[in-house]
């Protein structure tokens, strides 16, 4: 029996949630609950037109996000989001509490780089919503106005800082 594969970490299930309702439930195996989350995210998101309203917004037209946004579908969105977010890390701790009244033990490190690409991921997004226009005036470094290049190099730092977080975390557990 391999207990990497059966050990389910918390922190994972919530960054994979917290990601895109549903990721959490997918990694813990629980495939019916991660695609209707998933599912229901999709319907509010289109029904609520919440991406597009929350692009306009990033871009600084404040009035004209709210006049896209439907709140009567985005009343939905915090509700599915937490519910997944809760859901996922519970539901880990669960599972790994049923293989402990197993006999199967914790292994060493179940997860590796979660930090990182959870790091990577969410540096990307603000790359790519806040890239800064002031870069045009620096000359050489106007080419981190362009999204693309300015959510790679956000991407990268904040998957630095996230891996040494995690790394910081490690330390800490072994103590």
């Amino acid at each position: 029996m391999n207990e990497r594969k059966l050990y389910k970490s918390p922190l994972s299930a919530l960054l994979w949630s917290a990601a895109f309702p549903g990721f959490g439930q997918l990694y813990n195996g629980d495939y019916f609950i991660g695609f209707l989350l998933m599912l229901c995210t999709a319907a509010i998101n289109f029904g609520s037109n919440l991406n597009m309203s929350v692009y306009i917004a990033f871009k600084g037209n404040f009035g004209m996000a709210s006049e896209r946004f439907h709140p009567e579908w985005g009343i939905f969105f915090p509700a599915v989001y937490c519910f997944s977010l809760w859901q996922a890390f519970n539901q880990s701790v669960s599972i790994n509490r049923r293989l402990a009244s197993l006999g199967v033990k914790k292994p060493k490190k179940a997860t590796h780089l979660t930090g990182f690409f959870f790091g990577m991921l969410a540096g990307f997004h603000f790359g790519l919503f806040w890239h800064f226009s002031f870069f045009r005036l620096l000359g050489c470094l106007r080419v981190l106005d362009l999204p693309v290049i300015n959510g790679l190099v956000i991407g990268s730092i904040c998957a630095a800082l996230g891996h040494w977080i995690e790394s910081l975390c490690d330390k800490h557990d072994k103590k």
